[in-house]
């Protein structure tokens, strides 16, 4: 591998701790990876930016995919998982997923997550956007993400496991010959520790969620800054299909200048039946697709777009009134109550609904067992690029994949004996620092993102936004190369220079990827090119902070060399 010797300008570690793993992110993913490695006896070690209940996680609506329907089969939802993913599936990955999906789904309910169950006791199970089954299971009516948050803290807490809370995650900390040796944080407030310090372990899991906020309107949480692809990026590990940015369709209109987290309306919601209506009251998804409002997001999403070009709209309209009130306030709650909080009654009114940023299919890239480019370092979750989604990811298989994903990583640190090497972190000091921008530049670099590389995208606007990028870094770059000056360090200047790094590599893959594939939309490349394009687009940060970008020869993932990992 090619290390970047590259780290973010920051204070020295103050303090450290010694653990066999440590797990970045408390998600899912994260939750899922700490519990089975301290099952499996590893030392292990939780890191999060927030709160444990504070990431993506506890904001998924819809519901967790997997075949345990009558009459449905893991087949079935591979299929469905294929479609979606618009020929860039890796099919032993979304083999894996939908194979073991099932009986990971109920370690997980055995471990204390309650899933609405149906009359006869079983699991109620609903439909979402392009599965063709009833396979998505749910609890709460629309609070899935915030039962499995809350089942995945408490056995953590049970279990007694360490816990950073409150901790921006830095930089990977890696020994003489490049490998893993944990990571540098910075505790803010009212963490266990004040200031920077450094977790040393020889196997980190990175499970850091999305990188929403490169938008200035997203589904995702404040705390989705791209923190673990820039991480990784800087550690020299390389990052792939960052151009597949998943919009999702129906995220409530709150105005054309709202910034930020939006309030998401679910998928689940037409998979009980709403439509899709524009002003005049007329569904613009019949005849689009065999499935409607409930084709893969792709498609609806620019369903929508182009509806609302042609009528010159600024949003479209979900309607459900026919649901009426005892259904919308026991199925879907969460939504009932966002929905009125910004004066819209669904059970009288549409809901106004646009597309907003909501997932990143792309990650840093890894193989079957969750490991990266990096010797000791794994991703799983969001941040993670496993092959799973392709170009565009199918309704809820997010959770299932951060589910059986990071219970492969955790069997393989605990298989291989990685945990046994005792980590001899290089000094940072020895690392050039990568310069920090100024924090008032993370709404500099949203608004060129929406403009430039949002639904809709043209080499003219991924252009623009690659220039306006170019100039953000080359200004940071020049004050630190030519008199030393940076911005202060600090939460707000970290998390606006990793924006800025994975805005960079999305642009980047985003201008070379020249067809429209899955949520890639090029409006002056509108077809799908199989024969140049079913591939892959990888990118990684060289030493002098450029980006080397490099097109796969076929549709299958290079190996991440596995017997790096080996001791």
């Amino acid at each position: 591998m090619t290390t970047t010797g590259i780290r973010l300008h920051a204070p020295a570690p103050g303090w450290s701790i010694d653990a066999d793993v440590v797990v970045v992110g408390s998600g899912v993913a994260g939750l899922t990876a700490a519990l089975r490695c301290e099952a499996a006896g590893l030392t292990t070690v939780v890191v999060t930016k927030a709160r444990l209940d504070d990431g993506s996680t506890r904001w998924a609506q819809g519901g967790i995919a997997a075949a345990l329907g009558e009459g449905d089969t893991p087949e079935q939802h591979l299929d469905d998982t294929l479609v979606a993913g618009a020929g860039l599936c890796d099919e032993e990955a979304v083999r894996i997923l939908v194979t073991e999906g099932p009986d990971a789904v109920r370690r997980l309910i055995a471990t204390g997550a309650q899933f609405d169950a149906s009359t006869d006791g079983g699991l109620e199970l609903t439909r979402e956007g392009g599965h063709h089954r009833r396979r998505i299971a749910h609890a709460g009516g629309d609070a899935t993400g915030a039962e499995i948050s809350r089942a995945l803290v408490e056995a953590v807490r049970a279990r007694g496991l360490r816990t950073i809370e409150n901790a921006l995650v830095l930089d990977l900390l890696t020994d003489a010959e490049g490998r893993t040796a944990g990571v540098t944080l910075h505790v803010m407030g009212e963490g266990q520790h004040d200031g920077v310090g450094a977790v040393h372990a020889p196997a980190v899991v990175l499970a850091t969620g999305g990188m929403g906020q490169v938008f200035s309107a997203t589904t995702n949480p404040a705390v989705s800054t791209g923190d673990g692809v820039a991480l990784a990026l800087r550690a020299g590990a390389e990052v792939s299909d960052l151009e597949f940015v998943q919009f999702h369709p129906t995220v409530l209109f709150l105005g054309p200048d709202a910034e930020g987290q939006q309030p998401l309306v679910s998928e689940a919601v037409r998979g009980e039946g709403a439509h899709l209506v524009d002003g005049d009251g007329v569904r613009f998804m019949l005849g689009q697709h065999e499935l409607a409002e409930l084709a893969p997001r792709d498609i609806v999403a620019k369903g929508i777009v182009r509806r609302m070009l042609d009528n010159d709209a600024e949003h479209m309209y979900l309607d459900a009134r026919h649901f009426g009130a005892e259904m919308w306030e026991q199925r879907f709650p969460t939504i009932l109550a966002a929905c009125r909080a910004h004066g819209i009654d669904p059970v009288t009114q549409p809901v106004p609904v646009a597309p907003a940023a909501h997932y990143a299919s792309g990650g840093v890239r890894t193989d079957s067992h969750g490991r990266t480019t990096v010797p000791g370092l794994y991703a799983c979750g969001e941040v993670a690029c496993t092959g799973v989604h392709g170009a565009n990811r199918l309704a809820s298989n997010s959770l299932l994949e951060g589910l059986v994903y990071a219970e492969r990583i955790a069997a393989d640190i605990a298989s291989t004996g990685l945990h046994a090497r005792v980590p001899q972190p290089l000094p940072t000091a020895e690392r050039p620092a990568h310069p920090l921008l100024a924090p008032e530049a993370r709404f500099a670099i949203q608004r060129i993102m929406t403009r430039g590389a949002g639904v809709l995208r043209s080499e003219a606007s991924l252009a623009e936004a690659a220039g306006h990028l170019h100039r953000l870094h080359a200004e940071a770059r020049d004050a630190l190369d030519e008199n030393g000056k940076t911005a202060e360090p600090g939460v707000d200047t970290w998390e606006a220079t990793n924006l800025l790094c994975v805005a960079r590599v999305l642009v980047e893959a985003a201008r070379r990827r020249e067809e429209t594939r899955g949520c890639h939309w090029r409006e002056d490349r509108p077809e799908r090119d199989d024969t140049a394009w079913r591939r892959h687009i990888v990118v990684r940060l060289n030493p002098d902070r450029s980006l080397a970008v490099r097109t796969t020869d076929t549709t299958d993932f290079p190996p991440t060399l596995p017997q790096a990992q080996e001791q």
